[in-house]
């Protein structure tokens, strides 16, 4: 997901908000209308075309064989043409704007603005983490290409054979960054060439890339499915795997070894300024890495106590021994990988069960669960989330990761599940694209302490729904929150104190129930990708404060179902913008009913 930096003042933020009349699924026209209007729609088409895939996605044809530019010439490009609409939104007279399109510009003045200031650091040209990368997502362009038509299996061959050139342009950008001391440490790569190699695992014509043509569609005659799949398996043959070898042999011979020694990112050229940038992005907020390291010890502590009484009991004398118990015994892990994602599948059907009681609005579109692909399961997380479309025929997915069965305990379901599908990601990211909100507030922009504070804050809703009926359900929904104030801790360590790879895992094998396997995962996801997983917790902590507020305040007169649709009504926002918006909401519920 895309990050964004704070820019805006959080007072001119609230007051937008607040604003009498202010309703995310209208706006009201107002004389500067035409000119914001033209800048929100020249910004929108210029994201569509440097977001190809998404363009396709959304039911936008023009850019169906095309993947994108990741040339270091593109994204110098990319920075200048930001800085022009930047400088646009900034001379729009808000005066005249409405109350939503002020919330508008100042969204879009933030992200572009953070747009600007990311493209200064040469961090910039680091186009991979340990577990995401350009030829990851490639390989999933069989679930991401909408496949409706023929046109639509010609584009996709057509962006089969588009893939060398995009490929070299990512590659030479990484080989800058290699140049300016921009690489990504050894220690979370290694392995990482798997997810190079294990694309090519299979043969042309039974690799990856020809899952859409598993069964011909009925639209489509006989001779002509036969001849674009020839064409398809030709492309796999000449260009895609071909592309991936060449990666594969840079990232052998010049990438791996010249990785650097040193975890965190303030080792590499600015990296300080560049990681407080990233905190303040990441949060939407004016906290410092100094901050986050302490907000995260004192969550670390809160929440230990809690795993302590929930230890003692299930009859262990204290969280340590208890943990042990969970981490060896054979009954709480899936002996296939099948049987992991049933349980995971039922569990998330008893949890749409419960979704009416929390939630005033549903989404229309469906979600199903896949296990995570083998090329790179072994690398990366437990599970995650990605975004489905209506316009796009595509459901949202909760990608569960069904390696190393021994690491992915029975007891973490519950929490995962609740974060990843529902009520967590797939509600909020569903909804947000049903909403009447300018395009880009729509698919275009994130707010991670939004998005990720809100699974997470869900997680705790399974304890209103009843899924943490036993100790080691309870403890493992314990030890993932306090898996997310670890971050606040070991992030910052790493990045901005001088903390080690070691002295992370070792933090968080002490505090959590994890199993190693995880959390080596995680810090190698810490490492190479810097701050964003400090958003998590401080999202959360502010939507747990409001709602907190909100039941203080309105009494019996409160409504859960209410509280979230009021959270999720305008989509992914920044943590200033989410407060204003359930203060309004606060006052309207107090307004519109009698005391009891």
């Amino acid at each position: 997901m895309r990050t964004h930096l704070r820019t805006l003042a959080r007072v001119a933020l609230t007051l937008a908000l607040l604003a009498p009349g202010l309703v995310a699924q209208r706006s009201t026209a107002s004389p500067a209308r035409s000119v914001f209007g033209q800048l929100l729609e020249d910004h929108w088409q210029w994201s569509l075309r440097e977001n190809p895939l998404l363009a396709s996605t959304l039911g936008d044809h023009r850019f169906d064989r095309q993947l994108g530019d990741l040339s270091l010439a593109a994204m110098d490009r990319r920075a200048r043409e930001a800085a022009a609409f930047l400088a646009r939104a900034r001379a729009i007279d808000t005066t005249r704007l409405s109350a939503v399109e002020r919330v508008t510009r100042a969204i879009l003045q933030r992200d572009l603005a953070e747009s600007v200031e990311g493209s200064r650091f040469g961090q910039r040209m680091v186009l991979f983490s340990s577990y995401s990368g350009w030829h990851i997502q490639f390989a999933d362009l069989g679930e991401d290409h909408p496949l409706r038509e023929r046109a639509d299996y010609e584009a996709y061959v057509a962006r089969l054979d588009a893939f060398p050139r995009y490929n070299r342009g990512a590659i030479e950008t990484t080989r800058a960054a290699l140049a300016g001391g921009f690489a990504q440490p050894c220690a979370p790569f290694v392995g990482y060439e798997r997810t190079i190699s294990g694309v090519m695992d299979s043969t042309p014509d039974r690799s990856r890339f020809m899952e859409p043509f598993a069964r011909r569609p009925a639209f489509m005659s006989e001779s002509d499915w036969t001849t674009l799949r020839t064409r398809a398996a030709t492309a796999v043959r000449d260009s895609v795997y071909p592309a991936y070898a060449s990666l594969l042999d840079f990232y052998r011979t010049e990438y791996a070894p010249r990785c650097r020694s040193v975890a965190g990112v303030s080792s590499t050229p600015n990296g300080a300024a560049f990681y407080a940038f990233r905190v303040r992005s990441e949060t939407t907020t004016d906290l410092t890495p100094e901050q986050v390291h302490q907000l995260g010890l004192r969550e670390v502590a809160r929440i230990g106590a809690e795993m302590d009484s929930v230890a003692r009991r299930a009859g262990y004398p204290d969280r340590k021994s208890f943990v042990a118990h969970l981490r060896s015994d054979p009954k709480y892990y899936a002996k296939s990988a099948d049987e992991l994602l049933a349980a995971a599948s039922v569990l998330t059907k008893r949890i749409d069960g419960e979704m009416p009681k929390y939630f005033g609005r549903l989404p229309r579109l469906p979600y199903t669960v896949k296990p995570i692909p083998d090329a790179v399961a072994p690398g990366t997380t437990t599970a995650y989330y990605g975004r489905g479309s209506l316009e796009g025929a595509r459901p949202g997915i909760y990608w569960v990761n069904t390696s190393k069965l021994d690491q992915r305990p029975f007891y973490e379901l519950p929490s995962l599940t609740m974060h990843e599908a529902v009520p967590g990601h797939h509600q909020q990211i569903a909804l947000a694209q049903e909403l009447d909100l300018p395009p880009f507030r729509r698919y275009g922009v994130s707010f991670t302490a939004f998005s990720e504070g809100w699974g997470l804050y869900s997680e705790r809703l399974g304890i209103e729904m009843g899924l943490y009926d036993t100790p080691a359900k309870d403890m493992g929904r314990l030890s993932y929150e306090m898996w997310r104030a670890c971050r606040l801790v070991v992030d910052p360590g790493m990045h901005a104190k001088g903390w080690t790879r070691e002295q992370a895992i070792d933090f968080m094998l002490a505090q959590t129930a994890l199993s190693r396997g995880n959390i080596e995962a995680e810090v190698n996801r810490y490492i190479s990708w810097p701050g964003q997983a400090t958003a998590y917790k401080v999202g959360e902590l502010r939507i747990r404060e409001l709602r907190a507020q909100a039941e203080r305040r309105l009494g019996a007169r409160f409504d859960i179902r209410g509280f979230h649709d009021a959270v999720l009504e305008h989509g992914p926002v920044p943590l200033d913008v989410l407060d204003a918006q359930v203060q309004r909401w606060i006052v309207q519920r107090e307004r519109a009913l009698p005391l009891p």
